[in-house]
C-alpha cells in the first residue's frame, strides 16, 4: 500500500510537470500574474479564489470590464481555468453566467478593438534612419549598437516575429544562403508542441533596410557564434521601438513592440501578398486576424471613392 502511495504521488508530480511543459515558460508567468490579480479581486470582496465558482468569475469579469479589452477578459478566463488544472481542481467557465456576460459586455464596449498601429514601408524607413542619428557621438558612429538595433527591427518586420521569437533567436537556429538567411523558430505561441518552424528572409535591394544584410553585420561585430543573438527581453524590443519611433519624429505611443509584426502583414498584404503566404511567415494557425491586417491595406487601395472624379 505505501508503495503505491509513493507511486500515486510521484505520478502526481509528473503530472503537474507536464502540465506546466506544455505552456511556454512566459506563458506560465503570465497565468499566474493574472491569477494573482483574481486573487486580490476575491480577497478585497470576501470570495475564494480556489477553487472558485462561475459566479465569482462572472462577477470579476464585470468588475474588469469597465478598463480593459475583450482580449484581456479571455485571457483572464483561460488563467483562471489552467491555474485551477494545474491544482488539479475544476472550474466551469463554460458555464451560461460566464458565457451570457460576456456576450453582454460585449455588446455593450462593442466587438472592435483598437491596436496599436503597425510600421509601414515609411515609418519603418524613417525608424531606421534614426537609429544613426541617436547613436552618433561627437561625429562617431556606434556600430555596434547601431549594427544590433537595425538588425532586431529589420528582422522582426521581415520575419513578422512576435516578441518573444525574435529575443529567443539562437546562433544555432540561423542557416544563411545564397538567397538570404532561415532562421527556425523551435517553439512559439501557436506551437506550445514545439514542432517548429522555418522561416526565410531574402536579401532586400536596398541594402540599407535589408535584414538579411543587417543580422550579418551584427553577428560579425559582436562575435557571437553561440547562443542568443540579441539577448534582450521581449520587453526591450517594444521600448527600442518606441524609443526610435519618437525620434523619427512619429508618435511612440501609438506604435509596440507588435507593431513589426502587423506592419509585415498590412504591407505583405498591401503588395499583394495572399493570406496563405503571409499566415506562413507569420505562424498564425487562423485567417482572422491575418484578413484584418488585409482589410486594412486596402482600406485605400480598394476604396469605392477611388472611382470618383472631382
Amino acid at each position: 500500500m505505501n508503495e503505491l502511495v509513493t507511486d500515486l504521488k510521484s505520478i502526481e508530480l509528473e503530472t503537474i510537470t507536464n502540465l506546466k511543459l506544455s505552456k511556454a515558460n512566459n506563458t506560465i508567468r503570465a497565468y499566474k500574474s493574472d491569477f494573482k490579480d483574481f486573487t486580490n479581486f476575491c480577497v478585497k470582496n470576501g470570495f475564494k479564489s480556489l477553487p472558485t465558482e462561475p459566479k465569482i468569475v462572472s462577477l470579476y469579469l464585470t468588475h474588469l470590464s469597465s478598463n480593459s479589452k475583450m482580449s484581456t477578459l479571455k485571457r483572464r478566463i483561460a488563467s483562471i481555468t489552467v491555474i485551477h488544472r494545474l491544482k488539479g481542481l475544476y472550474i466551469d467557465t463554460k458555464h451560461p453566467i460566464i458565457i451570457e456576460n460576456l456576450m453582454g459586455i460585449r455588446r455593450k464596449m462593442g466587438s472592435y478593438q483598437k491596436s496599436k498601429k503597425p510600421i509601414l514601408i515609411n515609418e519603418l524607413k524613417e525608424i531606421i534612419k534614426s537609429i544613426n542619428e541617436v547613436n552618433t557621438y561627437n561625429g562617431k558612429l556606434d556600430e555596434e549598437r547601431t549594427a544590433r538595433d537595425k538588425a532586431i527591427i529589420l528582422t522582426g518586420f521581415a520575419g513578422g516575429f512576435r516578441r518573444s521569437e525574435l529575443v529567443s533567436i539562437n546562433y544555432e537556429d540561423l542557416e544563411f544562403v545564397t538567397e538570404g538567411v532561415k532562421i527556425f523558430i523551435k517553439k512559439s505561441k501557436t506551437d506550445q508542441s514545439g514542432e517548429g518552424m522555418i522561416k526565410a528572409l531574402p536579401y532586400f535591394e536596398n541594402k540599407n533596410f535589408c535584414p538579411v544584410t543587417w543580422l550579418k553585420k551584427w553577428l560579425e561585430i559582436s562575435r557571437i557564434k553561440t547562443g542568443l543573438i540579441f539577448n534582450i527581453s521581449d520587453k526591450s524590443v517594444a521600448l527600442l521601438v518606441k524609443k526610435y519611433a519618437s525620434i523619427a519624429g512619429l508618435d511612440s505611443n501609438v506604435y509596440s513592440g507588435h507593431s513589426l509584426r502587423s506592419g509585415f502583414a498590412t504591407v505583405s498584404a498591401e503588395f499583394g501578398a495572399d493570406e496563405r503566404s503571409i499566415m506562413t511567415m507569420t505562424g498564425h494557425k487562423t485567417t482572422q486576424m491575418v484578413r484584418r491586417y488585409i482589410q486594412e491595406a486596402n482600406l485605400f487601395k480598394n476604396n469605392a471613392l477611388n472611382k470618383i472624379k472631382i
